[in-house]
């Protein structure tokens, strides 16, 4: 006897069910998340380090750990006040070694289990700027595997585009020095800075870039990037990718 049509798509239904098991989300294997015992203050000075095995973070903020987890900028994190006050420690191990992109995607598992952490993405109107290829052509290119990189006094990067970027937008913040014998510490409000170069790999390179009395870092990073990195930077405002926390709990459930 033939089968009706609705039971037989049950039937599909069911047989693709069992027949295809969910796949995991990927997770640590042993994680501690608690809140810090001694807070330290500004989101700037979180100490976060990867290993081949996982992630180790000091004084963090959920605002920071978001920004790492889905590779965003600090400003384009929004959600309720704390997420950028409240400091956390974090030991985050795999049984094995793993990529910084499987990283990533462990630590917003990690945010979701133990910060019953909910959000959502969209795109809202703001300045920003954009990091491009300069108007003279491009004076760096990516490293080679293996290539080794000779010493040069001056800032050292090491990182793809994306992660310079994140640098910038946080150089850019650091105000115009006006005593010589006293440093300076980044302060305002960080702007997104967006990779638009198109370019790709991981590039190690040295800047040889000096304070200047009265001169903003924006100044000094726009004659830099010109003239030593074949880079320029832009300012717009437009529409830029945000992540919106919508609930969270301050206090992360117990490890």
């Amino acid at each position: 006897m033939r089968a009706p049509p609705l039971i037989t798509l049950l039937a599909l239904s069911c047989s693709v069910a069992f027949g295809q098991a969910s796949t995991p989300a990927p997770a640590f294997d042993v994680a501690s998340v608690r809140p810090c015992q001694h807070p330290v203050g500004p989101d700037y000075n979180n100490q976060l380090t990867y290993s081949p095995s996982g992630i180790t973070a000091r004084n963090v903020t959920v605002k920071r750990l978001l920004a790492e987890a889905y590779h965003l900028q600090l400003s384009q994190v929004i959600g309720p006040r704390w997420i950028g006050q409240n400091e956390y420690d974090i030991d985050a191990k795999s049984a094995g070694a793993v990529t910084r992109e499987q990283i990533a995607m462990m630590l917003r598992n990690l945010l979701a289990e133990r910060f019953k952490l909910t959000r959502h993405s969209e795109n809202r109107e703001m300045r920003a700027y954009e990091l491009k290829v300069g108007k003279s052509g491009l004076k760096i290119r990516p490293a080679s595997h293996g290539e080794a990189v000779s010493a040069a006094p001056g800032f050292h990067f090491h990182g793809d585009m994306r992660e310079f970027a994140d640098l910038l937008s946080v150089q850019l913040t650091i105000p115009a020095a006006d005593n010589p014998a006293e440093p300076v510490r980044a302060s305002a409000t960080q702007i997104p800075v967006l990779d638009e170069t198109g370019m790709h790999g991981i590039f190690d390179f040295t800047v040889d870039m000096h304070p200047e009395l009265g001169t903003d870092m924006f100044a000094l990073w726009h004659r830099t990037l010109e003239d030593q990195l074949g880079l320029r930077i832009e300012g717009r405002k437009g529409n830029v990718p945000v992540l919106v926390v919508d609930e969270a709990l301050k206090v992360p459930t117990e490890n």
